[in-house]
């Protein structure tokens, strides 16, 4: 599984034009299911996600988590973070899980993320989707199960 966090002071997802989920304060979760992964991996990534300290604490060093700083999370499912570029031009997906999988497990994460006690909004899973952010800091950190 592989989950791009970047660290927002605003984001929102649209499908259709239509807003169906924004947060505030939070990180913005791309979420991507390889083949092998199971509900176990989501969950332990939804609880690094939480945990990791990178919000700014009072004296602008990133000590505080999630959690302590009160933040939201957007996650939006990606299975293009499995894309294979290393032959030809056309980026290969074969890693990727099949929908059915890579639904459960999106949904896994993000319900992993709301038991322990974090706010979620949700993109729509193979929906075509505008993502609209305001990247803090920058602050972007890659979380990879094979890793």
């Amino acid at each position: 599984m592989r989950v791009l966090l970047q660290r927002v002071t605003r984001a929102e997802v649209r499908v259709d034009r239509q807003v169906v989920g924004s947060i505030g304060r939070g990180l913005v979760a791309l979420v991507g299911v390889g083949r092998r992964d199971t509900a176990e991996v989501a969950q332990s990534l939804a609880a690094k996600t939480v945990a990791l300290r990178i919000f700014a604490d009072d004296d602008g060093r990133t000590n505080r988590s999630l959690m302590v700083a009160g933040g939201a999370v957007l996650a939006v499912s990606q299975f293009t973070l499995y894309a294979d570029t290393r032959r030809g031009r056309r980026p290969s997906f074969l890693d990727a899980a099949p929908p059915e999988h890579g639904e459960a497990l999106y949904r896994s994460y993000a319900e992993g993320l709301e038991a322990l006690g974090v706010t979620v909004a949700r993109g729509v899973f193979g929906a075509s989707m505008e993502v609209e952010l305001v990247n803090d800091g920058p602050m972007s950190i890659w979380l990879d199960s094979d890793t």
